[in-house]
C-alpha cells in the first residue's frame, strides 16, 4: 500500500464536447463560461484549495486555448492596467498564479481509464487525485478534502457517490458497497452504466477519484470494456478485489452537498442561473428579474 500524501491533480479534457455543438466546434467545453469563469478554472480551483498544486491536463488537438487561459497575457494585463481596470486585471492574473499547470496530449482518446493511464509518467509512484470537467462541486462543500482524508486513514483508492433515482442510474456507474461508516462505505463491486433493474445501488459513481498508483498496473492489464473504451470503472472493479498489500481496497464517500453538472445543456444552464444568482455584484437583480419572469 502506499501511503504517501497526495500532491497531484489529474484532470481529462481531451473529450470532444459533442454535445454542446455548435458551440464547442472551434471552442473546447472545458472552456465554456459558467457565468465569467471558464468551468475549466473551477476544477483546477477545487484542486488547489485541497492542497493539490501540481495540476496535469489530460488534453488533445484543439485544446491549446487551455493552455492559453492558464498562461500569462502580457499584452492584455499591460492594456488593462494602463487603463486602469484592476478586477479585470485581478481576474486575468488569478487563472495565471492558481496552480503549476501541466499537459499531456491523450493522443488516441480511448475511454476515461486510458486518459488516467496518459498520466502514469507525470504522477509515478504516487496517489493522486482525478477531476472531471462535467461536475462542478460548489466551493461552500469540501469533498476532495473528504476524500483525501479517507484516502490517509483508509489506504486504497477513494470514489466519490451521489444518490440517484434509480431510474436514473443506467447513466452512471453503480456500485455495491458495504460496512458504512456515516457517509464512507466499502466498495465491492462496480459496475458501469448498468440497466436499472441490475443495478447493485442507486449509487452513482461522480467525477471525483482519489487513486493508488496501483491503478496504473491494473489500467495496462484492463481490456476494453463498455463502448470499446477502457473504463475506470473496469480497473477499480479489480482494485477492490485486490488486498490492501497491492494497494487494492475502494471506499467511497457519498456526497450530500452541491453539484453542478455542466455536462448536459439543461444542466449546463441551471448551473450558470444558480452561481449567477449567488453572486454579490449580479445575483439581487438576477433574483429579481426571475422572479417577474416566472411569475409573468
Amino acid at each position: 500500500m502506499t501511503t504517501s500524501s497526495v500532491t497531484k491533480a489529474v484532470i481529462p479534457a481531451a473529450g470532444l464536447g459533442t454535445r454542446f455543438l455548435p458551440a464547442t466546434k472551434a471552442v473546447p467545453k472545458e472552456m465554456l463560461p459558467v457565468v465569467d469563469t471558464p468551468a475549466i478554472e473551477y476544477i483546477v480551483e477545487e484542486a488547489v484549495r485541497a492542497g493539490l498544486g501540481d495540476v496535469l491536463l489530460v488534453t488533445g488537438r484543439g485544446k491549446r486555448p487551455l493552455e492559453d487561459h492558464f498562461d500569462r497575457n502580457v499584452e492584455l494585463e499591460e492594456a488593462l492596467e494602463s487603463k486602469g481596470k484592476d478586477d479585470a486585471l485581478a481576474a486575468v492574473r488569478r487563472s495565471t498564479e492558481l496552480a503549476q499547470v501541466h499537459y499531456v496530449r491523450q493522443g488516441d482518446p480511448k475511454g476515461l481509464g486510458h486518459a488516467v493511464l496518459v498520466a502514469k509518467a507525470h504522477v509515478g509512484d504516487e496517489p493522486f487525485a482525478v477531476l472531471l470537467g462535467d461536475d462542478l462541486i460548489d466551493a461552500r462543500d469540501h469533498l476532495l478534502e473528504q476524500m483525501l482524508a479517507v484516502r490517509a486513514e483508509r489506504g486504497g483508492s477513494v470514489i466519490a457517490l451521489l444518490e440517484v433515482p434509480a431510474e436514473s442510474i443506467s447513466l452512471y456507474g453503480a456500485v455495491a458497497v458495504e460496512a458504512a461508516d456515516g457517509d464512507v462505505v466499502t466498495v465491492t463491486d462496480l459496475v458501469e452504466k448498468p440497466p436499472a433493474d441490475e443495478a447493485p445501488s442507486n449509487l452513482a459513481i461522480i467525477g471525483r477519484y482519489v487513486l493508488d498508483p496501483a491503478v496504473f498496473g491494473v489500467l495496462e492489464q484492463t481490456a476494453p470494456g463498455r463502448g470499446g473504451e477502457i473504463q475506470l470503472t473496469d480497473a477499480l472493479r479489480t482494485l477492490a478485489s485486490l488486498p490492501a498489500q497491492q494497494g487494492g481496497g475502494v471506499s467511497g464517500v457519498v456526497f450530500r452537498g452541491r453539484r453542478y453538472d455542466t455536462g448536459d445543456k439543461l444542466d449546463y444552464v441551471k448551473a450558470v442561473v444558480r452561481l449567477a444568482s449567488e453572486r454579490e455584484d449580479i445575483g439581487p437583480e438576477l433574483r429579481s428579474w426571475l422572479q417577474e419572469f416566472v411569475a409573468g
